[in-house]
């Protein structure tokens, strides 16, 4: 069976100091599903008619994903990021502002694949801004009951409110974060506990499918409905971290849909993230063996 999975919010280039690569976590997320297979793949977001926008269109094509839900802005520039590595191999961003991405348009085309998919995975960068906010948050509230809803925390920068946490959680049935965004929530929604009771109140006040905690270099951890899995990671020489939880959030979203019981999918997804994390890049060509995870 073939599913619609979106990964809906920025696209940009991430101005590595190994050089221009394509980032955003929705189009670092859609690529990793792509390589995947078995799926129709679609990245909703908006670039500037610009040089770097042509560019990101052209780099979507020769990837054979669609770019019929990229929408082209006359006013703003296509986003960019600076990243620089630190000695961990963690990325440490600097995000422009007023770009491209901050204005997706809501269209009816929007509307229609909101209906027909089956996955998407959203976060709080791109509802920085009311026009981007509106659009993502009218999509996820148009999709099935029975769709995967993926809430991707990743907190930036100055780039998030209480508010656009707990509508997000709101509309979300999955939710992924690591351990310093689990303490950001903590103070903002008021959570106690250790890591496992606060996981569990999260996944009751927001009715919860499942919830991602990783770990950095200490593993990660799954929670759904009671049940928890832990896992310690696989030990890979780092060359960074960039892209590493998009591609984890990718097996997830692959793995539930195909049915993969708890375990089994908290495994593979740490074996695709730690494979990111050995090679430059949010976005390296996985090997045949991490492709064949789950044909």
């Amino acid at each position: 069976m073939q599913y619609t999975i979106v990964g809906l919010g920025e696209i940009l280039w991430d101005m590595l100091p190994s050089g221009k690569a394509l980032g955003g976590a929705p189009a670092n997320f859609a690529y990793h599903s792509q390589e995947f297979g078995g799926s129709f793949i679609v990245v909703v977001s908006c670039v500037g008619n610009d040089e770097f926008g042509r560019e990101i269109i052209s780099c979507l094509e020769n990837m054979d994903m669609t770019y019929e839900f990229i929408s082209v802005d006359k006013t703003h520039p296509t986003g960019e990021v600076s990243a620089s590595i630190n000695k961990e191999g963690k990325p440490l961003y600097r995000i422009q502002e007023e770009v491209a991405w901050d204005h997706i348009p809501e269209k009816p085309l929007l509307r229609e694949l909101a209906f027909r998919s089956d996955a998407v995975c959203f976060g709080t960068v791109a509802q920085r801004s009311p026009v981007s906010r509106m659009t993502i948050q009218k999509f996820v509230g148009l999709m099935r009951h029975d769709s995967l809803r993926v809430f991707d925390v990743n907190l930036r920068q100055q780039f998030y409110s209480r508010e656009v946490i707990e509508t997000s959680l709101g509309l979300a049935n999955v939710l992924k974060l690591n351990v310093n965004e689990l303490l950001v929530l903590k103070e903002l929604l008021g959570l106690r506990g250790d890591e496992r009771t606060m996981l569990n109140e999260l996944s009751r006040r927001y009715s919860l499918r499942l919830i991602a905690l990783t770990r950095g270099g200490e593993g990660s951890i799954l929670y759904s409905g009671g049940i928890i899995s832990m896992h310690d990671g696989y030990r890979v020489e780092v060359e960074d971290t960039v892209g590493a939880g998009d591609a984890f959030v990718a097996a997830l979203v692959t793995g539930l849909l195909s049915g993969c019981e708890l375990k089994d999918l908290h495994n593979k997804a740490n074996q695709i993230a730690s494979f990111v994390c050995s090679k430059h890049g949010a976005t390296p060509r996985l090997t045949d063996e991490i492709k064949q995870l789950f044909t």
